[in-house]
């Protein structure tokens, strides 16, 4: 019996960094198909930064279209300038999702914590770890951003939603 496959791109929004990951999952299995980061220039208007981020991921899904995109919440940030940059960005990843009818989820920080982990106040190492542990890469994904959307597609995985049929 063959079983029905799907794939799963997780994104880490930010706006210097956006993290990403492609995952496919067949039944209970998952397996890793791509992750990197997007990294924007600091010397570009902010228009041209989130074009670049809109642009990039179009690029990425041409040769693999998700079947969901899964984000994580923005909760806080170190300060008001940035939590609006990634806001902005977050903007970007919600149009990108509808423009390419790829439906989306949210999760909080703690909910991917748990679902890659088992523990809400998981640090990034032990994101990193599990990471690297559950899709048998050879190296700890880096930078943060890459493990912390691999994390996000896992937990999209993982996660009932029975709109999606995952």
């Amino acid at each position: 019996m063959i079983q029905d496959s799907r794939i799963i791109l997780g994104i880490d929004p930010g706006y210097g960094r956006v993290g990403y990951g492609l995952v496919r999952k067949e039944g209970s299995s998952l397996s890793y198909i791509t992750a990197g980061c997007i990294e924007t220039e600091k010397t570009k208007s902010p228009s041209e930064r989130l074009q670049a981020i809109y642009t990039q991921l179009t690029a990425l899904i041409a040769t693999e279209p998700p079947h969901v995109l899964a984000l994580e919440q923005l909760f806080f940030a170190k300060n008001a300038k940035t939590a609006l940059r990634v806001a902005e960005t977050r903007g970007i990843l919600l149009l990108f999702g509808e423009e390419h009818n790829i439906p989306m989820r949210e999760f909080t920080p703690l909910q991917v914590k748990v679902a890659t982990c088992g523990y809400g106040k998981a640090d990034k190492a032990q994101v990193q770890n599990m990471i690297m542990r559950i899709f048998n890469l050879t190296s700890l994904p880096k930078p943060d951003d890459v493990a912390d959307a691999l994390a996000i597609a896992l937990t999209a995985a993982y996660t009932r939603d029975t709109t999606l049929d995952l």
